[in-house]
């Protein structure tokens, strides 16, 4: 793992010395295989635009390589530029027919087009002429789980791990389909093979320790990402891995060990900043948090987590104002967070911006329409303007958009009953009860003044098992 760091750590002093030259307008001159080294890490790290620029500075030095042809026609996929990438391709096919890329590559567009059959049928062809490669089995994988057919993925990805076990995105892929398809438990032997093959392996510890941890065995993963770190103590991911074990177990203390220990000396990033700043948080160690969260936005600015939470620190003293200040800033870096909109419009309600927040409910039923505390908490505000009419529509437009959930029936009929429409609340209140009949309890949590209400007394006991 030490010389993947180096080797990770020399690609990016590659990639900044080019980004450099390009800033200034310089003459840009590099290797063939620093070129391939940029374009690789532009296209893990799905910045398209930049993997296409790298590649066209390099074409411009050596025209005649056809590996960055090949690259060219790849990213311009990914792009989405069909048209362009295919006719790269067919050019490419003209020069070296029988290169074992070109079947890659039309795989890779096929895959892009959503041509599944077609680009499995491309990377069986490529596969047949090179056996050994594990980025073709690692693309068939993408292309079946791409197609919903998860096993068929696992199986390639295993074939590509078998090939290259440090292959990390393997993994990741590989864990998903399996956690997908509910088969991750019987395939726990599969990682475990690493490990006893290579006792030595941190790589195979740290897989090993992805997969209890996934399952939430996190006992056994604490154990494999120790023996990572035994092997290796600057397997920084295994660090980070760890500390997130230990948080899933409360052990905040110990992750924030770890965390500290998941970057080289010197060097904090900004996620371990965040992560750190979250155990303060948990702990209520308020400045602590603060600081920490705040030291992640100095490095990165952009960090949605970081800011959304220094909001939940303020909201947590009270201090709405400021809050509602960070939230805000969360929701316009990421603005698909329902969690984000839903704190933010907590945060201006409390500060009496009722207009802000009713509009932050919206954006937050927009974005996750299947969350039911965003129609709930929207409903209380009408409810609390006298707008009985307003709660009754969200409700029912909620209540459509999730059937089962009981909570949202019985609010519906809370507020039906206050609008003095019996008629329509005991129908209502029937569903509820249908669908879960403790809750009925939370009737009375709304509206204690309901007890005393026989015939709605007499309904609920119809229903009592």
């Amino acid at each position: 793992m030490n010389e993947n760091f180096e080797e990770r750590q020399q690609v990016l002093d590659t990639v900044r010395r080019f980004e450099r030259m390009v800033a200034q307008n310089e003459s840009v001159f590099f290797d063939l295989a620093d070129f391939e080294n940029i374009i690789d890490h532009y296209t893990t790290n799905t910045q398209y635009d930049k993997a296409l620029q790298a590649c066209e500075a390099a074409i411009a030095q050596y025209p005649f390589s056809t590996e960055l042809l090949i690259d060219r026609s790849q990213i311009l996929a990914m792009k989405g530029e069909y048209s362009a990438a295919a006719k790269q391709i067919e050019d490419v096919a003209q020069l070296d027919p029988t290169n074992p890329d070109v079947a890659v590559t039309r795989g890779i567009i096929a895959t892009q087009k959503g041509e599944f059959a077609e680009a499995v049928a491309f990377f069986h062809d490529a596969a047949e002429h090179s056996p050994e490669r594990e980025d073709i089995y690692f693309n068939l994988g993408l292309a079946y789980q791409s197609w919903q057919k998860f096993k068929s993925a696992a199986k390639y990805y295993k074939m590509s791990l078998r090939l290259s076990p440090d292959n990390d995105m393997a993994v990741q892929e590989l864990l998903y389909c399996l956690e997908v398809s509910e088969r991750l438990e019987k395939n726990l032997e599969f990682f475990r093979r690493f490990t006893d093959e290579d006792p030595y392996s941190a790589p195979a510890w740290y897989n090993l320790g992805q997969a209890y941890y996934r399952l939430g065995q996190y006992d056994q993963a604490v154990a494999a990402f120790e023996y990572a770190i035994l092997v290796d103590a600057t397997f920084y991911e295994a660090h980070a891995f760890l500390a997130s074990t230990y948080v899933s177990q409360e052990k905040y203390r110990e992750a924030i060990a770890e965390f500290n220990l998941s970057y080289s000396v010197g060097e904090p990033t900004a996620e371990a900043l965040c992560n750190i700043g979250e155990c303060h948080e948990k702990m209520a160690e308020w400045d602590q948090a603060r600081r920490n969260y705040q030291r992640a936005i100095d490095l990165d600015p952009e960090m949605d987590e970081a800011w959304f939470g220094m909001g939940v620190v303020l909201n947590a003293q009270e201090r709405w104002l400021e809050a509602a200040h960070f939230f805000r800033k969360a929701t316009t870096l990421y603005n698909e967070s329902v969690e984000y909109w839903l704190a933010l419009a907590a945060a201006e309600y409390q500060v009496g911006n009722v207009v802000s927040a009713v509009e932050c409910y919206d954006r937050a039923t927009q974005v996750g329409p299947d969350n039911k505390d965003a129609w709930l908490n929207w409903s209380i505000i009408l409810y609390e303007q006298g707008n009985y009419d307003g709660a009754i529509d969200l409700m029912r437009n909620a209540v459509e958009i999730q059937p089962a959930e009981a909570e949202l029936h019985y609010r519906l009929c809370a507020y039906l009953l206050a609008a003095g429409r019996y008629r329509e609340a005991y129908e209502n209140l029937e569903n509820a009860l249908v669908l879960d009949f403790d809750k009925h309890r939370l009737l009375f949590e709304y509206f204690p003044e309901l007890e005393s209400q026989r015939a709605l007394a007499r309904l609920i006991d119809q229903y009592r098992k």
